[in-house]
């Protein structure tokens, strides 16, 4: 990663072959808006948007908090030094997995803005082309068993390098329109021992995620029986 102090209170980190590309404007939404280059957007936590530049797709991501701290912090974190601020550390996991052929957007840019002990932060990434996460898809037609056999086998790709996904989702597992599923959203996410029995916990999640949505509409496509199809093809792999 390249690192390169706007002033003291702004740090731009890029991946190498960024480095002369992206500028601090990049991470302005209005910059974006003024040249009619926004694409789409959604809505999360916070609103993530999609853009476009030189026939190049982007995702522009804004770091915000979950879970009850969230409502009181939105969006400031502790600053250490730059290279342990979460938006440092997802990039390099994303050179990593990328690196390691494994099926992750690439990794583009990111801009933190310290204030006091605290900071804030934004990051760039390139956009999967034409793709949907599981939760839209299941929304409209059911995986086959060899699909999710695929997922599975996927999954365990990453769990042999040791990935240990932080929140791993229904929303974090995209399909594109050639049949390939990527994964996404590496915030906080970390290495461990490969296979370590602490990833499990990821599936766990996974599972929480499939159960939940398929238990609030009885239209998503998902049954008990898409778990063990998954299953199957997260053991073919070893």
């Amino acid at each position: 990663m390249q690192l390169v102090e706007l002033s003291e209170k702004q740090w731009l980190i890029t991946d190498s072959k960024y480095q002369k590309v992206v500028s601090k404007e990049w991470f302005d939404i209005t910059h974006w808006q003024q040249q009619n280059a926004i694409s789409g957007q959604s809505i999360g936590r916070a609103i993530t948007y999609f853009f476009k530049h030189e026939k190049k797709a982007y995702v522009l991501r804004e770091y915000h908090r979950g879970g009850l701290v969230g409502k009181l912090i939105k969006k400031s974190y502790l600053f250490k030094d730059l290279k342990s601020t979460r938006p440092y550390q997802e990039l390099k996991v994303l050179k990593k997995l990328r690196k390691q052929g494994l099926p992750v957007p690439k990794p583009v840019a990111a801009l933190v803005q310290v204030q006091g002990a605290s900071y804030q932060a934004q990051i760039i990434i390139r956009l999967i082309k034409k793709a949907e996460d599981l939760y839209h898809f299941l929304q409209k037609q059911p995986l086959s068993e060899h699909q999710w056999q695929q997922v599975g086998s996927m999954l365990r790709q990453f769990h042999q390098q040791g990935l240990h996904h932080s929140d791993l989702n229904i929303h974090n597992i995209m399909l594109n329109k050639k049949g390939k599923f990527w994964l996404i959203d590496f915030d906080k996410a970390r290495f461990v021992r490969p296979m370590d029995s602490v990833l499990n916990s990821n599936l766990e999640r996974l599972l929480r995620s499939l159960r939940k949505e398929s238990n609030k509409s009885e239209s998503f496509h998902w049954q008990e029986k898409n778990w063990a199809h998954l299953l199957q093809g997260y053991a073919a792999e070893s």
